[in-house]
């Protein structure tokens, strides 16, 4: 293994690929969402490709994209419960990271502690967490709310609930449990910290029923970008999903989130920074174009015109006219960071409503990167050298197919260019991604006969 600072790769797994009409492709798994074998065997793949990690998004709704439900048959819209998901595949995979995301929005603390931690053990340590505040009103409305609760508070709540979280997590020391059969002592009273959080928005007393992770606490992955997304990320997260279109933007992401660690007592190595890239790989450059061209020609522009809608916040664009311009659009409470980008996009190539929603339909305002394998490595290692990454969130635009290239003509270039590893360096997650394991929080408080309280300010 080259000592030279290396990439860090996650497979981004949407069902049948993540191009919005990935699942017409002819060689996608149209009922991927569902189907065990096919998530098995793409996981295989990426593990055979040595990435860091797989990565499930997730919501808690049927996103109504467009209006009606005809414009909603047109969408891949089912799939598994993630953590269900990584669960099953942690028996038929050794190395790779199993992540995924859970909302803090419509979650409890206790509940989602308790899952990850059980994810960890069943895996071995490779567990990692995407911590979201939910973004669409369909999910509001599949828990007794009609709206979402405003951006700052989400915000809020979000940043206790990690605290309690880890607080769960600590909750028990490493060596904790004895299991002592000739003494009948089956774990040290003394090394049992009792949370009892009382918060604004959490009352949580523990301890969890699950032992200390194996990782201390799972991989904390992060996806927002505005301003109080990249401050949760700057206190809390190890990894961060971005969503940057030029190198210069991405330079100033990664500069102002890694600028900001010193404050909250972190090293900038201890945070990657990971945007997402949607790679159309070809023998020629012409041939990646060819296949591009051929994944758009499915997009319904129905399909097309609700993903922009979902993307910019909810708004209704079927009033405009199609081959006009972006209307000016309110800033909403659900997504301000992907409204800019979008609308930041449509003003610099002056695309009109149909160009733009066919310029996000792969990469959902991501950044898409079309060519040879040697076109795209340049292409990832300019940002990895140039202060715009850590790595990469690979977003293959159909399944298995596109990951299958990926790992067959682009990971061999990587390689050969000493940029990522051949083999993992590791067993957890966190030893292949170069972070360290968090210390109990707890494990200083003073032994006691009784199991040591500790309130929220912990």
């Amino acid at each position: 293994m080259s000592t030279k600072r290396q990439l860090r790769l996650g497979a981004f797994l949407m069902s049948s690929g993540h191009h919005v009409a990935a699942w017409r492709h002819p060689d996608a798994r149209a009922d991927g969402g569902l189907n065990f074998q096919h998530f098995k065997q793409i996981a295989q793949t990426a593990e055979r490709g040595k990435f860091d990690m797989i990565f499930f998004a997730d919501g808690v709704a049927v996103r109504d994209r467009g209006k009606g439900t005809e414009a909603l048959s047109r969408n891949s819209v089912v799939h598994f419960e993630p953590l269900t998901l990584l669960s099953a595949l942690s028996v038929v995979t050794e190395r790779i990271g199993l992540t995924a995301t859970v909302s803090t929005t419509y979650n409890e603390p206790f509940h989602l502690a308790r899952k990850f931690a059980s994810l960890d053990y069943l895996s071995g340590g490779r567990a990692g967490w995407n911590l979201v505040t939910s973004a669409t009103v369909a999910e509001a409305k599949n828990f007794s709310r009609e709206k979402h609760m405003e951006h700052t508070l989400r915000y809020e709540r979000a940043k206790e609930f990690v605290d309690v979280v880890t607080a769960l997590w600590d909750s028990w020391e490493d060596d904790a449990f004895l299991r002592d059969k000739e003494s009948g002592i089956y774990f040290d009273p003394d090394k049992l910290h009792i949370p009892n959080h009382k918060g604004e928005h959490f009352s949580v007393r523990g301890p969890l029923n699950v032992a200390r992770p194996i990782q201390g606490y799972p991989v904390i992955i992060q996806a927002g970008s505005s301003d109080d997304g990249q401050e949760l990320a700057a206190q809390t997260a190890e990894v961060i999903f971005t969503a940057q279109q030029t190198l210069a933007e991405a330079q100033t992401f990664y500069a102002g989130v890694k600028g900001k660690l010193a404050k909250y007592g972190r090293s900038p190595d201890h945070l990657k920074i990971m945007p997402g890239v949607f790679p159309v790989i070809g023998r020629t450059e012409q041939e990646a174009k060819d296949k591009y061209e051929q994944l758009q020609e499915l997009i319904h522009p129905q399909v097309g015109l609700g993903l922009l809608s979902g993307l910019v916040g909810g708004v209704d664009l079927s009033g405009y006219p199609l081959d006009g311009p972006l209307p000016e659009l309110p800033e909403t409470e659900l997504a301000k960071s992907r409204l800019k980008l979008v609308t930041d996009l449509a003003r610099r190539e002056n695309l009109t409503i149909r160009e733009l929603y066919l310029a996000i339909a792969g990469a959902r305002g991501h950044r898409t990167i079309l060519g040879t394998p040697e076109q795209i490595a340049d292409q990832l290692e300019d940002w990895f050298v140039n202060g715009g990454a850590d790595g990469f969130n690979i977003m293959p635009p159909y399944l298995p197919g596109g990951l299958d290239e990926f790992v067959e003509l682009v990971i061999p270039e990587l390689q050969r260019r000493r940029l990522f590893r051949t083999e993992y360096e590791g067993r957890t997650l966190r030893e292949n991604l170069g972070l360290p394991r968090p210390a109990n929080k707890f494990s200083t408080v003073a032994a006691s006969p009784e199991p040591a309280t500790v309130g929220a300010s912990a």
